[in-house]
């Protein structure tokens, strides 16, 4: 762990807009070598346009409301529309009809006006069993109402909005304005204690956890003192701790970069020298065999990563195996302006290990989660609109 501590202490967070209000000594500190990273990487940013950047996490402080202008993992999400949030079979798993649990947010705003600020919101059943079932799923047709575990959602405002300054860029200071869930800080809290009528649930599940839990003694508080239940508010009730994500750029392999780089690196094993990997050369290495040892080579370039992300066109996944990967029409057009769907990011096994997922039998487990989203970033009147995830599992 002490490489991956080293690591983090030198990210560049050009993926996230950052509050001079909000931030401890510490943020502070970090800001500053991220800036002066930036800077000294500037020179090959401009000389390559398939830049990866990789996520790696940092510890956060459960104590402070996330930021709806960072990439963070586990905990509770920070809605980037806090009023207007996913309701309904949207926000729990099509599978076992439980509620998705928060996984990840990327926050990657874009050039256009409108997506001045931007967020992606990915949830998903933490059971293996669903993930399992959720495979068939993710092949079937839009149409055919595919039954999905996991969940991704994108969120996009112009710089002029009715949530937050232009200027200051301060995220709203955990004053969520939708009323959410007291167990799990996530959805909406769209049915209330008949007693307190303060506690607020998203379903009957996490109803019947809070009150095993201790609401039933604090019940009779909560209705008298309106306040505890804010002053409990960052309690996590989650099952994955919360991390901040800090971002760097991946860097270069000399041989990788004369073949290509990052598009043709992953699809041709003869862009890696056979002194380095003999497996890639070996007459008995299949697909996979080749494709985890290309994985293997780009992932220890930063060891530890959980999130690698390139937008540019073109650009396609580190997928771990050969086998398992999404076809053309795998990947349905945006179901709101019909547009292509391009690969955007992916989220990486190692989330799991910071996670505290054990390594058994019937634990929750991928290779990989590649997002698909919409290439034009559409516009239009829903807040959040759902986008697609390929889950891509070990045989």
């Amino acid at each position: 762990m002490c490489d991956n501590d080293l690591i983090a202490e030198n990210l560049m967070q050009n993926l996230q807009i950052t509050s001079s209000v909000d931030h401890d000594e510490e943020d502070e500190q970090e800001e500053s070598e991220d800036k002066q990273e930036e800077s000294d990487e500037e020179d090959e940013q401009e000389e390559d346009d398939d830049i990866v950047e990789i996520g790696v996490v940092k510890r956060l402080k459960l104590s402070r409301f996330p930021s709806p202008f960072k990439t963070i993992a586990g905990g509770f999400p920070a809605w980037l529309d806090p009023i207007n949030l996913p309701s309904g079979t949207s926000t729990i798993c099509g599978i076992c009809g439980d509620p998705l649990q928060f996984l990840i947010q990327v926050y990657a705003p874009s050039e256009k006006e409108s997506t001045f600020h931007r967020t992606l919101f990915i949830f998903m059943c933490p059971s293996m069993k669903c993930l399992l079932e959720d495979q068939h799923e993710q092949r079937k047709h839009p149409s055919n109402n595919p039954s999905r575990s996991v969940k991704v959602f994108r969120c996009q405002l112009p710089r002029s909005n009715k949530f937050y300054a232009s200027e200051a860029l301060d995220h709203n200071d955990g004053k969520v304005k939708a009323a959410l869930c007291s167990w799990c800080k996530t959805w909406k809290g769209c049915s209330v204690c008949v007693n307190c009528r303060s506690a607020c649930y998203c379903s009957k599940k996490h109803q019947a956890a809070h009150w095993r839990k201790g609401h039933n003694f604090e019940c009779r508080n909560l209705a008298v003192d309106r306040q505890h239940i804010e002053s409990n508010f960052a309690a996590n009730n989650t099952i994955w701790p919360q991390f901040k994500i800090g971002i760097r750029v991946e860097p270069k392999d000399d041989m990788m970069s004369e073949n290509g780089g990052y598009a043709t690196g992953l699809s041709s094993a003869g862009n890696v020298d056979e002194e380095f990997n003999p497996l890639l050369y070996s007459v008995e290495a299949d697909a996979d065999t080749r494709s985890w040892a290309i994985f293997e080579e780009r992932v220890s370039r930063v060891p530890g990563q959980v999130l690698r992300y390139c937008r540019n066109v073109g650009a396609s996944p580190l997928w771990p195996i050969s086998s398992n990967r999404p076809s053309e029409t795998d990947v349905p057009r945006c179901c709101y302006c019909g547009g292509p769907r391009c690969f955007e990011f992916q989220i990486m096994p190692q989330l799991l290990h910071h996670f505290g997922v054990q390594n058994d039998e019937n634990s929750l487990d991928w290779s990989t989660i590649v997002i698909y989203t919409c290439e034009a970033s559409c516009d239009g009147s829903m807040a959040y609109k759902e986008e697609f995830a390929w889950v891509q599992l070990l045989n």
